[in-house]
Parts: structure tokens; C-alpha cells; sequence
């Protein structure tokens, strides 16, 4: 009992100890106040208003819906392709070409942001919205590989080759039964996909225009130019969208789970 105890408090500390800063900034979204101040003069919803009426911060959203959108669309396909393909026991060098898939992840995205201006300047795809998008491509589809490489492992090979044994051609075991069985993996990594894109910031600086400046780079530039309460409007923005993402996603794989079991 005192171990269960001891458990159980650490991880309630942990867990104070991630949200902290979250509990400290969101009240501050619903303040009267042009700047972020402890105590709470009056509580009022200008700052949100704000963000959809304020030209620069309404373009923003816009675009980060955009570039969120064809990164998760382009990051799912490449991610789950790759992910199939690593899974053939036959491939050489599988275990080397999953690292340089992942290394994204682990490379500085100061490095990353000039290999990609250089890289898409020499395609005319600076200032683009289609660069920014295989910017952030770059950075999501490791979480993508990630998500569906789990998926894919714990699925029992002897049913694929039930069904191949049965005639169906490749491709149709895979749209018909290795596909369904690994869509929750492929969901989680679409979502992963999408806040990698919506909070990429360091990419965006190099590859992306004045028309591209999505809401994570317009929040990194108002905190540079002034620190206003609607930065933390849309932090509280980013925080609800990743709640009711996380909740639908949950909601889908159990959905899935029921329908594939």
C-alpha cells in the first residue's frame, strides 16, 4: 500500500509539473488587460475576437489550416508506404534505412530549415505554399513511420497470408486487410503529422513568404514585436484543437477496433 501510494503521488506531481505552464498561461486568454498580468482585472473574450477579425492573425489560422492539411494528406501516404515497405524481411539494409527516415527527428532544425531553402529555392518552391508543405513534410512523416510501424508489428501475418492464400493479389490484401487493421496507427500518425506542422516554426522562418505565415509564426512574431494577451488566446487555440483531435482519434480506434475484432 505505501508503494501504491508513493506511486500514485509521483505521478500526480509529474503531471502538475507538464501542466504548469499551461495552467499558468491559459487563464490569461480571457483577460481584459492588454498585457499578460496576475491578478485578472476582468475576464472578457476581446483577445479571441481578435484573433478572427485581426487581419494577420485570421490569415494565419487560414494558412495553418492549409499547410496542416496537405502536410498530414502527403506525411500519411509517404509514412504508411514507407512503413509498408520496411516491414519486407527481405529488404537490405532495412534496420539503416528506418534511421534515415528518422533522422529528421533528431536533426537540428536550424540545419534542416537551410538544407531546405537551398534545396527548394533551386526548385522555385520558396515563398510557396506547396514548399512550405514539403518543409513540414520533411519533419512529420518520422511520427507517421513511427505510428504505423507499431500497427503494422502487431498484426498477424498468418492472416494475410490466409488471404493470399485464397487468391487475392497484393493489393488487395493490402487495401482489404492489412490497411484496416493498421488505420489506428495510420490515424495517430496523421494527427501527430498535423501538430507537428501546425507547431513547426524554425522551417516555416526559412521556406515561407509574407503570404505563408501560419499561427505558429505569427504568435513566435508578436512575442518578438510585443507580448499580447492574444498570444495566449492561441496557445488556449492550439491546446482545444489537440483536445478535440486527440478525442475524435480515441473515438475512431475504438470504432475500428470494434468493427476489425
Amino acid at each position: 500500500m505505501p508503494m501504491k501510494i508513493a506511486k500514485a503521488t509521483f505521478a500526480t506531481l509529474t503531471i502538475l509539473f507538464l501542466v504548469a505552464p499551461l495552467i499558468a498561461i491559459l487563464p490569461l486568454a480571457f483577460t481584459s488587460s492588454v498585457i499578460l498580468t496576475y491578478p485578472i482585472p476582468s475576464w472578457s473574450l476581446r483577445w479571441f475576437e481578435e484573433l478572427f477579425f485581426a487581419d494577420a492573425w485570421r490569415r494565419a489560422i487560414v494558412n495553418s489550416l492549409i499547410i496542416g492539411t496537405g502536410t498530414t494528406l502527403l506525411a500519411t501516404a509517404l509514412g504508411t508506404a514507407a512503413s509498408v515497405g520496411l516491414r519486407n524481411r527481405l529488404l537490405f539494409f532495412r534496420g539503416s534505412i528506418r534511421t534515415l527516415f528518422l533522422l529528421p527527428m533528431v536533426v537540428p532544425a536550424v540545419v534542416l530549415g537551410v538544407g531546405m531553402q537551398v534545396l527548394l529555392s533551386g526548385f522555385g518552391l520558396t515563398n510557396s505554399y506547396l514548399g512550405v508543405i514539403i518543409a513540414h513534410t520533411v519533419v512529420a512523416v518520422p511520427f507517421v513511420v513511427v505510428s504505423v510501424t507499431g500497427a503494422l508489428a502487431g498484426i498477424d501475418e498468418r492472416v494475410e497470408l490466409a488471404a493470399q492464400s485464397l487468391g487475392a493479389s497484393p493489393a488487395t490484401v493490402f487495401r482489404r486487410i492489412t490497411l484496416p487493421l493498421a488505420m489506428p496507427g495510420v490515424l495517430s500518425g496523421a494527427v501527430l503529422a498535423f501538430a507537428t506542422s501546425l507547431d513547426e516554426v524554425v522551417l516555416t522562418l526559412f521556406v515561407a513568404g509574407p503570404n505563408q505565415r501560419t499561427l505558429a509564426r505569427q504568435m513566435f512574431s508578436s512575442i518578438r514585436e510585443n507580448i499580447s494577451p492574444a498570444i495566449a488566446a492561441a496557445a488556449f487555440l492550439f491546446i482545444a484543437a489537440t483536445v478535440i483531435i486527440g478525442l475524435i482519434l480515441m473515438l475512431s480506434r475504438s470504432m475500428l477496433t470494434k468493427r476489425t475484432g
